[in-house]
């Protein structure tokens, strides 16, 4: 599983920090950070998802009200939003 995260489009209400401790706050920039990432095309920052933190993974995706997070399973699906 990989998470795409646009942090762009984030608007810093940080419920993503709440559900995954792979997102932390950065209150200089008043947004999300995804730790352990790499910025790929357009500011979009990319990890892979540990098997054990898939659950909080898609609830942080979940729980973004602009949904700068995507998750994509193994083959590439688009899963959430």
């Amino acid at each position: 599983m990989r998470v795409e995260f646009d942090e762009e489009t984030c608007i810093g209400m940080y419920q993503c920090v709440a559900e995954w401790s792979a997102f932390e706050k950065d209150k200089s920039a008043g947004k999300a950070v995804l730790l352990e990432s790499e910025e790929g095309e357009d500011g979009i920052f990319v990890r892979d998802v540990p098997e054990d933190a898939e659950l909080d993974a898609k609830f942080a995706a979940r729980t973004c009200p602009v949904d700068a997070i995507t998750i994509y399973d193994d083959d590439g699906e688009q899963l959430i939003p």
